[in-house]
């Protein structure tokens, strides 16, 4: 328990604690808008698969990922990997927010924006479709969260293992009702951006200075 008292050990924590809220939440809502274009019996389905394929892959991930960032070189190729998820999180959170709208009308299965439809705009398409975009979000966003917390956890183990087992708690109870926050208070998603933006280049610099030794020989 002593671990978690330290400065560095307490700035760790708020860091993974942030990004796990901001990924769990993001990660929902690419859930929601596949499952969106989905006939009403198939949506909750699709939905329900998709976070239990997300908190699977999010252990698996973390149980290669610690071992696999001791290898020289993966460290900065993590950072740069988070680097691009930011530019991502930038570019959707400054898009129209019409998207985001109707992926939480397909979590809650309630019409927010009043038009009479649930998710009623979202291009339809059949279960095999959906299922497949949520598979490739959900292996391509598990291990961004994975790669983030252990990258802000850096020598901390106990907030790794903190950090990891919230990520997989926050995906399998409470992934929509995140979604939702984020939805009411950008705020909350644009600090998150920003943590995960410190620790991807926090990632390259220490990233750059372990392999420069094997550069210069």
């Amino acid at each position: 328990m002593s671990e978690f008292l330290t400065p560095e050990a307490l700035s760790a924590l708020l860091q993974v604690i942030m990004i796990d809220l901001v990924l769990a939440g993001d990660n929902a809502i690419v859930i929601g808008l596949a499952a969106a274009g989905l006939p009403k019996d198939q949506r909750a389905k699709a939905i329900v698969i998709g976070i239990i394929a997300a908190t699977v892959l999010r252990i698996g991930f973390a149980a290669a990922t610690t071992q696999l960032l001791q290898i020289v070189g993966l460290l900065l190729a993590g950072g740069v990997l988070l680097l691009w998820v930011c530019w991502k999180m930038w570019r959707e959170l400054r898009a129209n927010h019409a998207e985001e709208i109707e992926a939480n009308e397909a979590l809650q299965n309630r019409d927010i924006n009043l038009d009479g439809k649930v998710a009623g705009k979202a291009p339809r398409k059949t279960f095999a479709q959906a299922a497949w975009q949520i598979v490739i979000a959900d292996v391509s966003m598990s291990l961004d969260n994975v790669l983030a917390v252990a990258g802000a956890a850096r020598e901390h183990p106990g907030v790794l293992v903190f950090g990891l087992i919230l990520s997989i708690a926050l995906m399998g109870l409470a992934a929509s009702f995140i979604a939702r926050l984020l939805q009411r208070h950008r705020w909350i998603a644009y600090v998150g951006l920003a943590v995960i933006l410190y620790v991807s280049v926090e990632m390259i610099y220490r990233g750059i200075n372990e392999v420069l030794p094997y550069l210069n020989l």
